[in-house]
């Protein structure tokens, strides 16, 4: 025998079916599946339960295939055994509504009879209880979908009965009212009407104390678990409400809703029917719902409970919650009463928002009022008059739901509760009147920290792992940055123009600039997904200038160079749809940006339209950003966009800081000319020069000064002149940056010149005690001080040499008209830092600066070895100074004399006095330059020297008399002159030390007067005569004999260089040895005197001897000089050692020291001298004076 479980459903096949006729075969067949299906039927009441599954399986498949003969079998199977178990029953009602559901058809016969094998079992009691009454229920339920007609007429004879209905029914009505699958949209709305009808029949049941009773006691039944969705009791609240709705008598209605709100507000289930019943009834009483739900927010256990924040759990937990109720109540009237409820809104609001701020606070409260404004926008938005009404309390509504956003956990997502308030303001910023500006900044500030800040989505998922029921966390975060995209959407839908989209995204700037690459990336995100809606739209104002687009450029454009690659992404699609929103603007077509970037994922699943294409990545993006916005930017939206590509350059991001320096950049070199405001944008840049840290940044920041210098260089140098006083490191690098083109530098350096010659009188200062009058004139000092040493203007200093030494000169002099003398006095907060030079001393340091910077320092040696800058620490030696300056130019031979000397003439009709003597100075030194002669007639010179003798200052009238003594002007003037000489030479001789040294003065300046002509033959007898003064014991004599020596060296330059050669290689030795002279004018005079003769006899390495004298005074110093008179004077050397040996008997000990190292380094070094070149006398003499000196072991 065959099992039953191993039996198939086919045709048989064995040889004896082809004999048997086909009407008998057939029959065959029907009953033998008919015996299978007997028989599995007997099997479903097995105690085996994997055996029944698969029993319950097998029938199912057989339904599919013989439907009728299944159905026929199970009714036949009810009919025959009456004595089933209810668990054997219960099985089969299952399996009956798993045909029933899976069926494409049931004939009206079988759909009776199982409506009624339904209905007969769903009110028996069995020891299987509600779980029997429920599989016959959801037989019955099944049934809808092929005979719903037949079904509710069913219901409707049982339920109107008078008899209050059992609860089977109630669980059917229940899932037919809450499952939405289970009926057509339009089998729901005639359930509607249905209900509604149901309910004004059972008015009359109300007055029925057995049947009211039985409603209450119903409606209050404690539910068999609070998680639990109870159908029967979620109907009898609907049942309840419609009743109510159709009754019309408001006191009756009033009664039944008060003691409704009187039963337990514990369950969730509860608050939430409560809350329908309440909605329902409003539909038809909604002044009556209002005055209970007042009444009894005013008295009773609820006003108790509310303002108290530290309920106790052991308090009544019954009234705990009925503030949730009585919010979810007012959500309910919202929804219910439909168009009615438009003058009501503000009411409702105003008591919901009461509700949430006095009442305890718990996730029920916050689910509860989320519910209830859900329910509350979701009323107003379908009632097309809701745009005729101003709703006044929307502001107080959004500020209770921005309560709720703050109170979520910030590392969590586990409800939906940011999505929902989102999605609740996006309802309510559609109301009238309008969001102001402030409330909407609450809003977006609000939304985006709670959003934006969430931990990355693999951290919430790890943070939800160990949850009993863990959500979709991708879901739930999708889900919710799609409400914050929504809002922003409903922001720029409700003001479609540029300045709300600016707006909106300027709120971003902070989060794009976050330091969290996940913060920045959600935030770029919300920019992309706002400005394709518009891209796509199409519906921004066009009659309005896009104002600030330069500052969304600006702040998308810094992020291009991000290292995260989405990021990067987003932000070329962000910009894409920004470029093409300009273009419609201006009314053009819109081609794409960037070509061949393929969208993000977040991009692709925002709409259901064809995606855009992207263009083309280029190999620098913020470049091709830059040049492609600015060719349709105003001149405002230009300053807008550098202006924020400045405040990108003080990021705390690297990269960013980078960007806009690039960016910045590009603008100045393509707009450089078309900018406003420079002094404006010169100042940021040095603010964030001087406030950051990174080099890069500093780089670019003088890069962008640089350009700007091109074509904005004055205003440049009035802006940075406030920050020159004193320098710093940074204001030289920016005059640097400034000077950093060949063709800027001479335009900066005539800048500060004009603003170094912009000076107050002395007298006007002296009278209003203004110091700032001068402020720009000391400041530019300064500069032109510290950017001769820059390699950037070494080019241009030697351009414009002439008008810096003159300007500087008479800035000196100016600063003595002032008094400027002292260093200004430091603050008591800046103890530390160094003190600040005086402004004498800055302006020659000028002076100097440029003379050795410049590449004149043959002029600087003249001037430092003869202690002449000194002449300047006093106004009444100030000329005396410039007169020497003038002297070094014209005894060097310098290349700029010519250019000095022109602009010596172009001051002639300066009104400044101090700038006409300066130059008069200038012109008298001159004349003693042959290039006086080369540039100009000797008319020309008269007539300016006669021009001097008109002038009204009688220092300039003297400096031209003094010009018009120049032997130039009469050559028998020098022939007298030079006859004078031998009678002054015998004047050396005189006991009287003044007369010595007047008449040493004196035949310095007849060697000076002649000038060119110079003292011809007589210059060997003045060179012996003047060396028997070197070692004179009058300190005055000797410094006098050898400052006149050095200015006849001066004289015979250039002229019989064989006739005063032999007197200078002897006047050598005395001249080293004297530099340890014990009188400091001695041996300043010695120095420079040295170094004339040194420059006479054309030796190498000047500029090292210059400085060697002028500021060493090691023994290593010693050695270079003596090392530079051997190596140049190799045939003297007899000469010097005989020489040196001599000092070893001086007066003075240090001359003796001084030439006991001389020789004793000639020995060491050159010791085949001492015995080759010197004779027998000087060798004992220099044996004989070793004990004197104490030399010995030093030789040894």
């Amino acid at each position: 025998m065959v099992k039953p479980t191993s039996i198939l459903l086919r045709k048989s096949k064995s040889n004896q079916a082809a004999f048997v006729p086909q009407d008998h075969k057939i029959f065959m067949e029907e009953a033998y599946n008919a015996a299978i299906c007997f028989k599995l039927l007997q099997d479903l009441g097995s105690s085996n339960i994997p055996r029944v599954k698969m029993v319950i399986k097998k029938l199912n498949n057989m339904a599919k295939v013989e439907q009728n003969m299944v159905l026929e079998t199970i009714n036949d199977y009810f009919v025959d055994n009456l004595e089933l178990s209810a668990k054997h029953r219960y099985r089969l009602f299952q399996v009956l509504e798993s045909i029933i559901l899976e069926a494409p058809h049931i004939q009206n016969d079988w759909g009776e009879r199982f409506i009624g094998v339904a209905l007969e079992n769903m009110t028996k009691n069995t020891e299987l209880e509600d779980i029997y009454q429920d599989a016959a229920s959801n037989v019955l339920l099944a049934m809808c979908k092929h005979s719903w007609n037949l079904v509710f007429n069913k219901l409707e004879e049982d339920f109107l009965t008078g008899i209050f209905p059992h609860r089977s029914l109630l669980y059917v009505m229940g899932i037919i009212s809450t499952n939405d699958k289970l009926l057509t949209p339009t089998q729901k709305d005639q359930w509607q009407e249905q209900l509604i009808q149901i309910g004004a029949r059972s008015v009359q049941f109300l007055t029925v104390d057995g049947w009211a009773k039985s409603l209450m006691l119903a409606v209050t039944k404690p539910d068999r678990t609070y998680m639990e969705q109870n159908p029967e009791k979620v109907f009898l609240f609907i049942y309840y409400g419609m009743i109510l709705r159709a009754a019309n008598n408001s006191s009756m209605v009033r009664k039944h809703l008060q003691s409704l709100l009187d039963t337990s507000h514990q369950s969730v289930q509860q608050r939430e029917g409560i809350a329908l019943t309440i909605g329902l009834t409003a539909a038809r009483h909604l002044d009556d719902a209002w005055a209970v739900l007042d009444q009894f927010g005013r008295t009773g256990a609820l006003k108790r409970t509310l303002n108290n924040f530290n309920i106790k759990e052991e308090e009544d937990p019954k009234w705990k919650w009925a503030s949730s109720t009585i919010l979810l109540s007012y959500g309910q009237m919202a929804a219910k009463a439909k168009e009615n409820i438009l003058p009501w809104v503000d009411n409702i609001s105003s008591r919901m928002v009461f509700y949430f701020r006095s009442s305890f606070w718990d996730d029920v409260l916050k689910q509860s009022f989320l519910e209830a404004t859900l329910l509350l926008v979701g009323a107003i938005s379908r009632n097309e008059g809701a745009h005729s009404y101003e709703f006044t309390q929307v502001p107080e509504l959004i500020n209770s739901l921005l309560v709720l956003m703050k109170k979520e956990p910030q590392d969590t997502l586990c409800t939906t509760t940011r999505q929902q308030v989102m999605c609740v303001i996006s309802g309510l910023c559609k109301l009238r009147p309008p969001l102001d500006f402030k409330r909407k900044s609450k809003i977006l500030f609000t939304c985006f920290q709670s959003v934006f800040k969430l931990p990355l989505v693999e951290a919430l998922e790890k943070h939800t792992c160990l949850l009993a029921d863990p959500p979709d966390i991708q879901k739930l975060y999708m889900d919710t940055m799609s409400a914050l995209d929504g809002l922003l959407q409903s922001f720029i839908t409700e003001s479609p123009n540029p300045e709300e989209l600016h707006y909106l995204l300027g709120h971003m700037y902070s989060w794009l600039a976050s330091e969290k690459v996940h913060e920045r990336q959600r935030a770029i995100r919300c920019c992309m997904v706002l400005l394709k809606f518009l891209a796509q739209k199409v519906f921004l104002d066009t009659t309005k200038e896009f104002g600030r687009i330069g500052h969304i450029v600006g702040m998308l454009g810094m992020l291009c160079q991000d290292p995260d690659k989405d990021i990067q992404q987003l932000v070329l699609e962000a910009i894409n749809y920004l470029y093409q929103i300009l273009l419609y603007q201006k009314g053009l077509d819109a081609p794409d940006l960037f070509r061949n970037v393929g969208q993000s994922e977040e991009t692709q699943c925002l709409s259901e339209q064809e995606p855009i294409l992207m263009p083309e990545f280029p190999l620098n993006p913020s470049s091709h950003i830059i040049k492609e916005f600015s060719k349709h930017f105003s001149l405002p939206q230009i300053r807008d966009l550098i202006s924020t590509l400045m405040d990108g350059l003080r990021s705390t991001l690297d990269f960013q800081m980078e960007t806009a320096g690039d960016m910045l950049i590009i603008i100045l070199e393509d707009l450089g000319p078309r900018m406003e405001k420079v002094s404006d944008i010169s100042q940021t840049l040095y603010c964030h020069l001087t406030s950051t840290d990174s080099v890069n940044v500093k780089k670019k920041i003088l890069k962008a000064i640089t350009l700007l210098s091109r074509y904005h260089t004055q205003e440049l140098v009035d802006s940075f002149l406030e920050h020159s006083l004193p320098l710093d490191r940074e204001t030289i690098n920016i005059w640097r940056a400034m000077g950093a083109e060949r063709l800027t530098a001479p335009k900066v350096l005539h800048a500060l010149l004009t603003k170094l010659q912009e000076r107050p009188s002395p007298v006007e200062v002296t009278r209003t005690k203004d110091t700032k009058t001068y402020q720009d004139s000391l400041a530019a000092m300064n500069t032109l001080y510290e950017i001769q040493y820059s390699r950037e203007y070494k080019e241009a200093v030697q351009s414009w040499y002439p008008q810096l030494l003159l300007g500087l000169l008479t800035q000196l002099h100016y600063i003595f008209e002032l008094g400027l003398l002292e260093p200004p006095k430091k603050n008591e907060s800046s103890e530390k830092v160094e003190p600040m030079p005086s402004p004498q001393r800055t302006s020659l340091d000028s002076v100097k600066s440029l003379l050795y910077t410049s590449g004149h320092w043959k002029d600087f040696a003249h001037l430092e070895l003869q202690g002449a800058w000194d002449l300047f620490s006093s106004f009444d030696t100030y000329h005396h100074g410039v007169t020497l300056i003038a002297r070094a130019m014209v005894q060097n031979s310098c290349s700029q004399i010519k250019g000095v000397l022109y602009q010596t003439i172009s001051t002639v009709e300066a009104k400044p006095e101090r700038d006409k003597k300066v130059a008069s100075l200038f012109f008298t030194e001159f004349l003693n330059s042959p290039v006086m002669l080369e540039e100009l007639p000797k008319q020309a010179i008269l007539s300016h020297l006669h021009q001097g003798l008109a002038d009204l200052n009688p220092s300039i009238r003297v400096i031209s008399l003094q010009g018009l003594k120049n032997v130039i002007f009469d050559s028998e003037k020098g022939n007298l002159l030079r006859a004078q000489l031998p009678a002054f030479l015998e004047g050396f001789y005189d006991d009287n030390e003044q007369v010595v040294i007047r008449v040493m003065s004196t035949v310095a300046d007849v060697l000076y007067c002649l000038g060119q002509q110079g003292a011809d033959n007589q210059c060997r007898e003045i060179a012996l005569n003047l060396r028997n003064f070197f070692d004179d014991d009058r300190d005055k004599v000797r410094a006098s004999a050898i400052s006149l020596f050095g200015d006849l060296v001066i004289s015979m330059e250039g002229k019989d260089h064989y006739s005063l050669k032999p007197q200078v290689h002897q006047s050598l030795i005395p001249l080293l040895m004297h530099l340890k002279d014990d009188c400091p004018t001695v041996i300043t005079k010695s120095k420079f005197t040295f170094y004339r003769c040194a420059v006479f006899l054309d030796w190498k390495l000047r500029h090292t001897l210059f400085c060697t004298l002028a500021w060493e005074n090691s023994l290593s110093a010693r050695h270079f000089l003596w090392s530079c008179l051997i190596e140049n004077g190799d045939e003297e050397i007899q000469i010097y050692l005989s020489q040196a040996l001599r000092y070893l008997h001086a007066s003075q000990r240090n001359l003796k020291t001084s030439a006991a190292l001389f020789i004793g380094y000639i020995i060491c070094y050159f010791p085949d001298a001492i015995f080759q070149k010197v004779s027998d006398f000087d060798l004992a003499l220099f044996y004989t004076s070793k004990p004197q000196i104490g030399i010995s072991p030093f030789l040894s």
